[in-house]
């Protein structure tokens, strides 16, 4: 396993517990695959660097965990088709 951090950026306009139930349902997806550590930092709407599809701001969550390359595989794959999820990546720290 590798320590892996997980940023993504949710659309400003999700309501908060939309938001929450989204945040909550990444972390499962990483804990159903055996992760360890899991820490969800939500950072907040924050300013984007260029727009992104019509949105100037968005909702900044990033996680530290120790995973397993099948957890990291599955959380890019469900990032890739929820709709609101405008960006997101996937940065390996090193082993444990």
């Amino acid at each position: 396993m590798k320590r892996y951090e997980i940023m993504y950026i949710i659309r400003p306009n999700l309501d908060e517990q939309a938001r929450k139930e989204l945040i909550g349902a990444l972390s499962n997806v990483l804990t159903s695959f055996g992760s360890q550590e899991v820490k969800v930092d939500e950072w907040g709407i924050r300013d984007l660097a260029y727009e992104i599809n019509d949105f100037t701001k968005g909702y900044y969550v990033l996680y530290n965990t120790v995973a397993p390359v099948e957890a990291v595989a599955e959380i890019d794959r469900v990032m890739k088709i929820r709709e609101d999820i405008i960006r997101h990546i996937v940065i390996a720290r090193d082993e444990v």
